[in-house]
């Protein structure tokens, strides 16, 4: 009696495990391009924080990420997956634009977009903003 797989019995084992690689692989981007998105969340709400200070300050918006403190204008996120710029002066509207890779992993949620009053976008905030 010989021992061993037959080619068959191969074959099984190489399907089973493409077909379990193509139900995880999406599943594992969505998870990357949503801690992704993490960055371009929390610089939004870090760059709205500032600008909410500044008004306490100034009684006017900054027009200008530097006024924040920020340096560039837009701003690089540290990760490097988000640029985030912010004008006004009544009224503020902070936008986080996906760059590089994360632009394709999560085109959906490309652009993160929060205004004085707390109006946040793209209209599916369920998804977007969690």
């Amino acid at each position: 009696m010989k021992n061993g797989f037959t080619l068959i019995e191969l074959m099984i084992s190489v399907a089973i495990i493409g077909i379990l690689a193509a139900i995880a692989y999406p599943s594992y981007t969505d998870y990357i391009a949503k801690s992704a998105r993490s960055d371009g969340i929390a610089a939004v709400m870090r760059v709205a924080n500032l600008q909410e200070q500044f008004y306490l300050d100034n009684r006017v918006y900054a027009e200008d990420m530097n006024d924040l403190g920020l340096g560039a204008n837009p701003f690089i996120t540290d990760q490097g997956f988000y640029s985030v710029d912010s004008t006004g002066t009544t009224s503020f509207t902070i936008v986080a634009t996906a760059l590089g890779v994360q632009a394709t992993r999560d085109s959906d949620c490309a652009s993160l977009q929060l205004t004085d009053t707390g109006a946040k976008t793209p209209d599916n905030p369920v998804e977007c903003w969690k």
